[in-house]
C-alpha cells in the first residue's frame, strides 16, 4: 500500500481534478464503482486500452488517492479506495453520476 500518495492525492485539488479530466480513466472508476476487485486484464477488455496504458491510467488513479490495488500473482487488481473522505467521495459520484458522452475507450 501507498498511504502517502493517497494523502497527498486527496488533499490536493489539482492531482485530483487532473485523474478525474480523462475519458478512460473516468470509465475505469465507473467499472470499479460496484465496489468490488477489478483485474487489469479484465479493464483492457472492457476498455479495449492496452495493458501499459491502462496500467498507466490506474497509476495516475492511485497517485491521487482514488483506487487502492492489491498484486495477485501475475495481475494487479484494483478498487475505490475506501478510505476516501466524504468531499472527495461527493466529488468522484457527481463525476461519474454525469451522463458519459461518447467517452473514448482506448485514450
Amino acid at each position: 500500500m501507498r498511504p502517502m500518495a493517497y494523502q497527498v492525492g486527496m488533499t490536493d485539488p489539482v492531482t485530483l481534478l487532473a485523474a478525474l479530466a480523462d475519458p478512460t480513466r473516468l470509465a475505469a472508476l465507473r467499472l470499479l464503482r460496484d465496489g468490488q476487485e477489478h483485474c487489469v486484464c479484465e479493464m483492457v477488455a472492457r476498455l479495449g486500452a492496452t495493458q501499459s496504458r491502462m496500467s498507466r491510467h490506474m497509476a495516475t488513479l492511485r497517485a491521487a488517492g482514488l483506487v487502492t490495488d492489491r498484486r495477485d500473482a501475475q495481475w494487479v487488481r484494483y478498487r475505490l479506495n475506501p478510505a476516501l473522505p466524504g468531499s472527495v467521495r461527493s466529488l468522484l459520484d457527481a463525476a461519474l453520476d454525469l451522463p458519459a458522452q461518447a467517452e473514448r475507450t482506448a485514450a
